[in-house]
C-alpha cells in the first residue's frame, strides 16, 4: 500500500512505558502479553500476572520485548497491538 513506516525490533528495543500505557488504555494490560511466547511460558507469567500491579507489569514489558505481543503499530496517537486483519485495515489502511 506504499505506506511509510519505521520497523523497530522490540525484542532488542522494547516499547517505552509511554507507548505501553497507550496500549493499555486501548486494549487492557493482559492483552499486551505475548502469551504464546517461550519466555512468557518459561517465566510462568500466567501464574504471576494476577498478583502483579499495573506498574510492575509495565516495568516487566518495558524491559523485555519478548513478552510483548507483536506487532505494535503506533503513530503518536493511534495504536494497535497484535495482528487482527480487519482491525489493521480499519485503523491503518483507510483511503
Amino acid at each position: 500500500k506504499k505506506i511509510s513506516y519505521m520497523e523497530i525490533d522490540i525484542t532488542l528495543n522494547p516499547p517505552s512505558k509511554t507507548v505501553l500505557k497507550k496500549a493499555v488504555a486501548a486494549y487492557g494490560l493482559k492483552k499486551l502479553f505475548n502469551t504464546s511466547g517461550m519466555e512468557y511460558k518459561e517465566k510462568k507469567i500466567k501464574d504471576k500476572i494476577g498478583s502483579m500491579t499495573d506498574s510492575q507489569a509495565l516495568d516487566l514489558l518495558s524491559k523485555n520485548g519478548r513478552l510483548v505481543k507483536r506487532p505494535i503499530v503506533f503513530d503518536g496517537g493511534q495504536i494497535t497491538v497484535g495482528f487482527n486483519e480487519e482491525e489493521f485495515k480499519n485503523s491503518w489502511l483507510k483511503p
